[in-house]
């Protein structure tokens, strides 16, 4: 069974930066995408950031209201998600969860849709003040 585990959540001040971490066990097959998804109090779970995990030659997809600040990596070797952080708002607050998809494709406009992920991790929470 997979499981993922996430890790580097914590409180900060708006304009800081946190690194979040993802890893990954129990995989017997192929993870195919893995992305970042947030859930804030009384939202919908939202897609942050989402990469192709399977190759090279998929740019990894972004939600709007991160690009340019968050930046998504895996290191295949450790099995671990990164999600690297900058310049963080008081609305990025949230809780933080890594999911993954079995192998199965998705294209660029469904990367962000937590329905088509699988697998999930219990999240870790991130809070920004002003």
């Amino acid at each position: 069974q997979v499981q993922l585990a996430e890790s580097g959540g914590g409180s900060v001040q708006a304009g800081e930066s946190l690194t979040l971490s993802c890893g990954i066990s129990g995989v017997t097959g192929t993870i195919y995408f893995m992305g970042w998804f947030r859930q804030a109090p009384g939202k919908e779970r939202e897609g942050v950031a989402s990469i192709y995990t399977g190759g090279s030659g998929v740019m990894p997809v972004y939600a709007d209201s991160v690009k340019g600040r968050f930046t998504i990596s895996q290191d295949s070797a450790e099995k671990t998600l990164y999600l690297q952080m900058n310049s963080l708002k008081p609305e990025d607050t949230a809780m933080y969860y890594c999911a993954a998809t079995r192998p199965k494709w998705l294209n660029r406009a469904t990367m962000l849709t937590p329905s088509v992920y699988d697998y999930w991790g219990q999240g870790t929470q991130v809070t920004v003040s002003s």
